[in-house]
């Protein structure tokens, strides 16, 4: 039983049908997000019943998801390969977590450890385009396409062949090879795939798929463009973070997310969780401070935050290692602005020679195959220390967005 009440614009505010397929707010040309019932959710399913701790995937959030996976008229619509229940390691011998004295985390999303679930193409993507591609069967879609700088294609591809769904992505020709080669495998093996490959970043990518696949009846699922589903996948990230750890029976929140921003997903997705959270009693009003890290060769977001603006403005892309971080700008992020300031948080940007360098460290003393946006967040530590941004005794968690294995060989050097 889906108990999603409504889509409301997150710009305009407007209200609109629940079942209702749509791309951006008609008002305003913003996203929306999907609001539920939390009020009969709570009465219907008291004392945690929508929650099923020993699922080792996303979907143990059961009915505080769109699609609940207990229930069978909407489980015959979920398409899932394991996605979720991620890692969430302990990195107390870290220098600055020592000498300052907070408990650093980092929350793995990449590589698969035995005991945990694992997002089946090593990136975060996979919670977002799980839900998609699934919601994409409820409402009959048969045709996605997705502008992409590379691991949102990746997976799509993954869920909707698993899905028996057509689907194109368009991404730039320098996405690393191994994600290329995924996704190229695929589009062999399966005539209802397509890659296109252009010149560029994510924002040439977005404007060949207008040109060429919405007019051929895909629809269009990028980065917020989708009524809200995205985020709802993305969202399981944050309730990860806020639910009880073994033997223990409190929701908490980290004092301080350290998460890699490119177009923001995330960072919406894990705030809409703290707010259900606190409708539903499970935590107070305290929210972490968001801390978005972008690579200094792409900045929009650390840009207007410096300003003080209200959105961003488009930016010449870089180049950059991080190419998840490389999106020279975002119709969310006005949004992640919002938060970022409402949080108390900071946006920061990191020099490649920096990231490389915490990328090699952590490789050589944990063995970790932390990618370069997560290596980006571990690197930005130092100057946040600097700025007196992590403090004693706090609970700071970085996101490792994904596996360093799919950007070989271009960081094969720093091994």
């Amino acid at each position: 039983m889906s108990y999603v009440r409504c889509l409301r614009g997150l710009g305009s505010g407007r209200e609109y049908p629940a079942d209702r397929l749509m791309n951006l707010d008609p008002a305003d040309q913003r996203p929306v997000e999907m609001v539920l019932d939390l009020q009969r959710l709570r009465r219907e399913q008291p004392d945690l019943g929508w929650y099923h701790p020993g699922r080792r995937d996303l979907w143990r959030f059961g009915a505080l998801l769109p699609l609940d996976i207990a229930d069978p008229g909407d489980s015959r619509h979920i398409v899932s390969l394991g996605e979720g229940s991620t890692p969430l390691r302990e990195y107390g011998d870290h220098p600055l977590a020592r000498s300052i004295g907070f408990r650093l985390q980092v929350k793995d999303e990449g590589k698969a450890e035995p005991g945990y679930g694992a997002n089946p193409t090593q990136s975060f993507k996979d919670r977002g385009m799980a839900m998609t591609v699934s919601m994409a069967r409820r409402f009959g879609l048969r045709k996605l396409v997705v502008p992409t700088q590379g691991n949102a294609g990746d997976s799509l591809v993954a869920y909707a062949a698993a899905a028996g769904l057509e689907a194109a992505v368009v991404m730039p020709n320098d996405t690393p090879m191994p994600i290329q080669g995924r996704v190229a495998a695929l589009s062999l093996a399966n005539p209802g795939i397509g890659l296109e490959l252009v010149e560029g970043t994510i924002r040439e990518a977005g404007a060949r798929m207008r040109e060429r696949y919405l007019p051929q009846g895909y629809f269009n699922v990028a980065t917020f463009q989708e009524p809200g589903w995205r985020i709802e996948g993305k969202k399981t990230l944050g309730l990860e973070l806020a639910e009880p750890s073994p033997g223990d029976a409190r929701w908490q929140v980290p004092d301080a997310i350290v998460y890699p921003t490119g177009g923001g997903t995330g960072v919406l997705g894990m705030w809409k969780a703290f707010d259900e959270l606190q409708a539903l009693g499970l935590i107070g009003p305290q929210r972490p401070r968001m801390i978005c890290v972008q690579a200094a060769a792409t900045t929009p977001i650390v840009d207007a935050w410096a300003r003080g603006d209200r959105d961003t403005t488009a930016a010449a892309a870089g180049k950059t290692l991080c190419f998840g971080l490389n999106v020279p700008g975002g119709v969310g992020h006005f949004k992640v602005l919002q938060i970022i300031r409402a949080s108390g948080g900071c946006a920061i940007s990191v020099p490649e020679a920096d990231m490389e360098r915490a990328l090699s460290a952590v490789w050589r003393e944990k063995r970790w195959w932390i990618c370069p946006e997560g290596a980006a967040c571990l690197a930005a530590l130092e100057p946040l220390a600097e700025q007196g941004a992590l403090r004693q005794g706090e609970r700071v968690v970085v996101v490792n967005t994904g596996s360093l294995e799919k950007y070989l060989p271009d960081l094969r050097r720093l091994l």
